[in-house]
């Protein structure tokens, strides 16, 4: 594999290995034994992601010796003995000699000796002391002991994939000793998943990921104990338009070695073939086909197939067969025929197939909790055996709770085996975004209601391993989680354990931290750390404390200017800085327009105006340089767009910021006027309430106005006493305008046009006014819109000073 060794604390070096099998003569005289007089104490609990469910300490740690020792028999899982030879070697171990138990050299006193296997075994037991193996799948036992004659590490699995599991742990346990050695922490350990099913489905819509990267996820998802991977990206043509259609030759070969890739990181690789937009339920021929499609995956070593029919028509037949056997089209119709054939499927294909998983399949109706004739089908007459998919209360639910997961679970007659659509960016309010907030708001106990989770990632994988990683911290101990301690865990297996470069990652994260829904409210907001540290400025500031001020958030600017290049120096995973080389390009400006925007503020405190214009005029250059980046070109579905970087945050604060210099002596010369006024527009899109104009001024930017679909619709803003406007901003959403102007007015009903503004793109525009009188209604008048549909805006800011 090619990936570098991580631990959560510092990465490793390596050293030669040389593989001794049994019978090679004794090493030299090893001197760096680990004995109960040289071994250290033992240390604080170290941390382990997953959580486990008991990690205590056993007593001291363990030193790693020069040679090392690994008793592996029959029954030890090929995956996880590799796994381990590799992590000793990266950490002290310039000799690994592997031995069958009962066997170990004479030599072997006084060296490490870890003994990997099942639970049964007499030996594993016996260095297991007390130390309980789960009687669970997938659960493993794990002890750390250190005395004489030597120090000794037992892995125990359940099974095969428990095994594996007990060696992802020991990486973790690793930790320097003195300057060029390494000890293991002294604990015992007795873990197991607290959910079946746990990983990621690619499902999104967009350009799929390619499959270099998809082996790596295979590797990522065996690092965090992930043990499900679904295939299904919508735009492979095979999968969903051409699903009748064998894969060519070569695309075959592809997923046969990702199968066993996923099969050598315990990842159960699951097959979904989606028939929906076309298949003829009643015709034998499609069958047929389907079921060919899906013993070439067996053919290939899958075991777990998925039937998804999900975003399709059930209100129309593809064929006219279908209509004389399941009825006229409808929500009960379609429900019998795609029972018929997922009953079809699970009896006469996987009920066949010897090792197959249970079908999986997600419904045409998997985001809500109504009870329809459609699922009231489902409940009736699907295979009780059949996995059925559910998203939550929504496409992309803001929580999910005990209660609702036991609603759906009643509505389906089953536990539901939910698709969570985070940290997926294939939809519109997600245009220009990487998602890297932590894996949130999803209930502690989940476990008892669920049979798992996979998230559905971005189109960026790399950028996605963030969120995926917090998904598998969840599903394997969802009554431990804390996304607090999950996600800087997260950013630190990105950075291979460098404290510096998981740092610049927690601040790049929290300008990518806003994820939105389908609907106008987001579930976690933008820049939570960068909001707090600006309300303190300004209440700092504003209190008198004007170089304090300057001083703190001039430091956090300046790690948001720096973040960019060292994320870029080596320790973060390459995929990551190319999934997200053009945010970093504009967070970078972003962060030197903040830094410069400070130094303003600071000059002209002090008293030099001059350089305080300098100053501003350069921060606005880089801020126009900032919004002029593109991600180009895209991967996903919306195309070319701005990189979203702290939005309505950090540009909120520069343009505040530049409102206090250019009304340098007017009282609350940086306020939002917008926030206290009354906004009214021309028309609202299909009269929709959740468009209307009040959202343009409501502080949110998961919010937004919509117009109807014209190109001289108009927003307005009625401030709420007559100001004096250095600027107006204007947040747009993807329906933008190519052109339109500012207007001013005094009473309402005579305007001035005083801007012109033919924008390049969908961002957020500040349009600077010479605030030369007091009016009191802004208006954003549209001239020419950008798409077919109206003009939408999420936010419309009015910063000036009250003319009183």
């Amino acid at each position: 594999m090619d990936r570098r060794t991580r631990t959560l604390a510092t990465a490793g070096a390596c050293f030669a290995i040389a593989i001794m099998p049994l019978g090679s003569p004794p090493a030299a005289a090893v001197t760096d034994a680990a004995t109960d007089a040289a071994a250290p104490a033992v240390s604080t609990l170290p941390p382990v992601s997953p959580t486990p469910q008991s990690l205590t300490p056993a007593g001291r740690d363990a030193v790693v010796t020069g040679r090392v020792i690994v008793v592996a028999g029959e029954g030890t899982d090929a995956g996880a003995r590799a796994r381990l030879v590799r992590e000793l070697t990266a950490h002290g171990a310039d000799r690994v000699d592997i031995v069958a138990p009962g066997e170990e050299p004479r030599a072997a006193a006084g060296l490490l000796t870890v003994r990997l296997g099942p639970a049964t075994r007499a030996d594993i037991a016996a260095a297991l002391g007390d130390t309980q193996v789960p009687d669970r799948a997938e659960g493993y036992a794990l002890r750390v002991t250190a005395g004489r004659p030597g120090a000794q590490i037992a892995l125990a699995g359940k099974d095969a994939a428990g095994q594996f599991y007990a060696v992802q742990t020991l990486r973790q346990l690793f930790a320097r000793q003195g300057d060029d050695g390494w000890k293991v922490a002294g604990v015992q350990i007795s873990d197991f998943p607290s959910m079946p099913l746990r990983g990621t489905i690619e499902g999104f819509y967009g350009q799929p990921w390619t499959h270099a990267e998809r082996l790596d996820q295979m590797d990522f998802y065996g690092d965090v104990k992930a043990n499900t991977y679904i295939y299904a990206p919508k735009d492979d043509p095979y999968h969903r338009g051409k699903w009748r259609e064998p894969y060519p030759a070569d695309k075959l070969a592809e997923l046969g070695e990702l199968v066993r890739r996923a099969t050598a990181n315990h990842v159960r690789f699951t097959f979904a073939v989606s028939p929906g937009e076309s298949i003829c339920y009643s015709d034998p021929a499609d069958r047929k086909a389907l079921k060919a499609k899906l013993q070439a995956l067996y053919d290939l070593g899958t075991r777990a197939f998925s039937i998804p029919l999900d975003d399709i028509s059930y209100t129309r037949w593809n064929c006219e067969s279908d209509r004389s056997v399941f009825g006229e089209p409808g929500r009960g119709a379609a429900a019998r025929a795609q029972v018929d054939l997922l009953n079809d499927v699970q009896r006469t294909f996987i009920a066949t197939h010897e090792g197959a998983q249970p079908l999986q399949m997600v419904p045409t109706e998997y985001g809500d909790l109504t009870d329809t004739a459609y699922k009231q089908t489902l409940r009736g007459t699907l295979d009780p055996a059949v996995e059925v998919m559910w998203t939550g209360t929504d496409v992309v639910p803001p929580k999910i709770s005990n209660e609702e997961a036991d609603k759906a679970s009643a509505l389906f007659g089953r536990k539901v085996f939910v698709w969570d659509n985070y940290p997926v960016n294939d939809f519109g309010n997600t245009s220009g975004r990487l998602l890297l907030a932590p894996y949130d708001k999803r209930e502690a106990g989940l476990s008892a209601h669920l049979s798992g989770i996979v998230a559905n990632p971005m189109n960026q994988p790399y950028a996605s391993k963030v969120a995926v990683f917090g998904t598998a911290d969840f599903t394997w101990n969802d009554r431990a989680y804390d996304a607090r301690t999950s996600w800087p865990r997260a950013m630190a297996y990105l950075a291979g354990g460098d404290r510096e470069a998981t740092d610049a990652l927690l601040v790049f994260g929290d300008l990518e931290h806003l994820a939105p829904t389908f609907g106008a409210t987001p579930w976690q907001p933008q820049a939570p750390g960068l909001a707090r540290r600006v309300a303190e400025f300004w209440t700092s500031w504003d209190d008198g404390n004007r170089t304090g001020a300057v001083r703190a958030l001039r430091a956090y600017a300046t790690a948001v200017e720096r973040a960019p290049a060292t994320i870029r120096g080596g320790a973060v995973e390459k995929g990551f800085t190319v999934d997200a080389d053009p945010w970093l390009d504009a967070t970078e400006l972003w962060g030197r327009a903040m830094v410069t925007m400070l130094d303003a503020l600071a000059a002209r405190q002090g008293g030099d105006k001059e350089t305080a214009d300098r100053l501003l005029a350069e921060s606005n250059d880089l801020q126009q340089r900032a919004r002029a980046v593109r991600v180009d070109p895209p991967r996903n579905s919306w195309g070319k767009a701005q990189p979203r970087v702290g939005d309505g945050v950090l540009d909120s604060f520069l343009v505040q910021a530049d409102v206090r210099l250019r009304l340098w002596d007017a009282a609350g010369g940086g306020e939002n006027l917008a926030l206290k006024g009354t906004a009214s527009a021309s028309s609202v899109e299909q009269n929709l309430d959740r468009l209307a104009a009040r959202h343009v001024n409501d502080g949110l930017m998961g919010t937004r106005w919509a117009s109807g679909y014209s190109d001289d619709a108009w927003v307005q803003v009625r401030l709420a006493a007559p100001a004096k406007v250095a600027a107006v901003t204007l947040a747009w959403e993807g329906a933008c305008a190519t052109e339109y102007t500012v207007q001013t007015s005094r009473d309402g009903v005579n305007w001035r046009d005083v801007s012109a503004q033919r924008p390049d793109g969908c961002g957020t525009d500040v349009v600077r006014l010479t605030a030369d009188e007091a009016v009191q209604y802004l208006r954003m008048q549209g001239v020419e819109r950008r798409t077919t549909w109206g003009y939408s805006i999420y936010e419309m800011g009015v910063y000036g000073a009250p003319a009183s």
